[in-house]
């Protein structure tokens, strides 16, 4: 899923981030408004990845939200 379809629709995806990475608090989700910048940002704090893993984890998660559209 496109990163600005993912800003538009981030109340409804909101919670399956926080499926994903039950780290991130809710304000943390909240900070984050679906901008993929402080996901990869939020990530790198609390999982500790290197910039391209939260980025690669972050577009990961953006392609299976596609995929769970479609069932």
């Amino acid at each position: 899923m496109d990163w600005n379809i993912i800003e538009g629709k981030w109340k409804e995806l909101k919670g399956r981030a926080r499926e994903q990475w039950g780290d991130l608090t809710d304000d943390e989700l909240e900070e984050v408004a679906g901008k993929k910048d402080r996901l990869v940002g939020k990530l790198q704090q609390k999982y500790g990845y290197a910039s391209d893993e939260a980025h690669r984890r972050a577009d990961e998660w953006a392609k299976q939200q596609d995929e769970l559209d479609e069932t």
